[in-house]
């Protein structure tokens, strides 16, 4: 798929310019796949995991003679699930400043390698970071055409993008549950040492019947029997591990716009409705909008991301809940974005927005456009 060769490119060119190389992702999104593509069979390549307790224990507290001893004549060591890995950092640091000749690629499910580097030696100016993200649309319509693809939309918003979804056909929901159960929370409850996993689910449910809606940490504290603090700190903690990302509020004129509030969406559908062990189709769901917009948000993301459209993503909304689902603000100019299902509703912004910003550029998406918002 181009977006996946289009990195390995990316990595393959960076990877001589004597700098870390640090692949962020979700687990299951294909990271150590595309690092198979990246290093052809003649590379003298090192491969760890971090998942497994001997290589952890092989790479906390070394000295740079250790490791070097460790990693003897390769000439590039990787490192997958990098996080798990105590003072990864400063083991990093060591490789890197002591034997520059050594290429270092390390791979993480969660980006808090801080959470991991009780010393806090920074990697600053020595690494490059990248992201791996599920699928995308464009991928997809790269491979299957735009026909098959835009076919599959309903499909996509129920069970997501997750490679291992998108090719077994027939298996979604079972793999979706595994994939939760068994992968989610893994990286989530061992970095913070959360002693009460169920509090997390209960947090994942609630934030995933509040999709498109403002997000109040004390109550959705009340809710799970949190309080606000914990639950910013758990969000922090799952936003950093590719469950969930943030969406702040849009404020610059009036009195009554909110202006320290944020939504919450999940990167991925599937794993929205894996939380709520929800599978049905549209027809019979009550949750369509929440899941329309989730789709679009998240993938208008990997979108931006892909294509280095660099601008600033928030929603729009007042104290008299008039709203705005989605601004990008870009070079000083603004468009606005409605999310519209059912196009054959009379959909338009607000007024008391379009009055207020008199420049910003109107967009309803709907079934019937929504390619050219995600492509």
């Amino acid at each position: 798929m181009s977006i996946q060769r289009e990195l390995i490119e990316t990595l393959q060119l960076n990877l001589i310019k004597h700098k870390v190389i640090l692949l962020f992702g979700a687990r299951q999104t294909g990271k150590t796949t595309l690092l198979k593509k990246l290093l052809t069979s003649d590379d003298d390549v090192l491969w760890l995991n971090g998942d497994e307790s001997d290589v952890r224990l092989m790479l906390q507290n070394q000295t740079s003679a250790g490791l070097r001893a460790f990693i003897g004549a390769k000439k590039t060591v990787i490192i997958d699930e990098a996080q798990r890995i105590e003072d990864i950092g400063l083991t990093i640091k060591l490789i890197h400043d002591n034997y520059p000749e050594i290429k270092i690629i390390a791979t993480g499910s969660s980006s808090a390698f801080e959470l991991k580097n009780k010393t806090n030696e920074p990697l600053t100016g020595r690494k490059l970071e990248f992201k791996l993200f599920q699928f995308s649309t464009k991928e997809l319509v790269n491979h299957h055409g735009l026909l098959n693809e835009n076919r599959l939309l309903q499909h996509r918003m129920i069970f997501g993008y997750y490679p291992d979804i998108v090719n077994n056909l027939g298996d979604e929901t079972e793999l979706l549950k595994n994939l939760a159960d068994s992968y989610l929370f893994k990286d989530i409850l061992m970095l913070d040492g959360i002693k009460k996993p169920e509090k997390l689910i209960k947090l994942l449910q609630a934030l995933a019947f509040q999709v498109g809606s403002k997000v109040s940490y004390n109550e959705i504290g009340t809710l799970v029997g949190l309080d606000s603090k914990t639950i910013e700190k758990y969000v922090d903690l799952l936003e950093q591990s590719f469950v969930i990302f943030k969406l702040n509020s849009f404020s610059r004129n009036l009195r009554n716009e909110l202006k320290f509030s944020r939504k919450i969406y999940f990167y991925d559908n599937g794993i929205r409705n894996a939380v709520i062990n929800n599978f049905s189709p549209l027809a019979i769901r009550q949750d369509t909008g929440m899941l329309w917009e989730n789709y679009l948000v998240s993938e208008r993301m990997k979108r931006n991301h892909y294509d280095k459209n660099y601008c600033n993503s928030f929603f729009w909304r007042t104290k008299a809940q008039q709203e705005v689902d989605y601004l990008e603000e870009k070079n000083g100019k603004l468009f606005a974005y409605e999310f519209k299902w059912n196009s054959k509703k009379n959909a338009k912004i607000t007024k008391t927005f379009t009055s207020n910003y008199p420049e910003a550029e109107i967009n309803i998406i709907t079934p019937e456009n929504y390619l050219d918002f995600v492509l």
